[in-house]
């Protein structure tokens, strides 16, 4: 038995067309601007993509919507 949780192991539903978006973008923001609070938040709104209630992101908007995500 592996000790590592499988990938779909934690999910509860299907993604949704936004949460495949979201990871999408933050794959992109994570190769091409950086890792850190700071840049991910630029680089989301640097490509429109915003927070789900259509506002630019700010640190404690993503730091909210991981949570509520569960990353």
């Amino acid at each position: 038995m592996s000790q590592y949780l499988e990938v779909h192991q934690a999910r509860t539903h299907e993604p949704t067309p936004y949460e495949y978006k979201l990871a999408h973008v933050l794959e992109e923001v994570f190769t091409k601007v950086g890792h850190e609070l700071p840049d991910v938040v630029r680089g989301l709104n640097e490509r429109n993509v915003y927070a789900p209630d259509g506002a630019p992101w700010t640190e404690a908007s993503f730091t909210s919507e991981m949570k509520r995500l569960g990353a």
